[in-house]
């Protein structure tokens, strides 16, 4: 069995942690310092997202940067 691509998998993470605090895409880059667009391809796991962007969103979402990864 193939296991799901990690790009997929924090996408998927990344949004359903941002869509509990009722946020859009806009309002997390805006806390986060990061672009709408940027957090769109992350979230459906078109982007390989960076370490320290991944920590940026973290922050913003007041998690660990481990929570947004499997």
């Amino acid at each position: 069995m193939a296991t799901e691509d990690i790009r997929i998998t924090v996408g998927r993470m990344l949004r359903g942690y941002r869509e509990a605090k009722g946020w859009s895409q806009e309002e997390l880059g805006f806390r986060s310092g990061l672009h709408r667009n940027y957090i769109g391809g992350i979230e459906r796991g078109e982007r390989n997202v960076a370490l320290l962007n991944l920590a940026k969103l973290a922050q913003a979402l007041d998690l660990r940067p481990r929570d947004l990864l499997p």
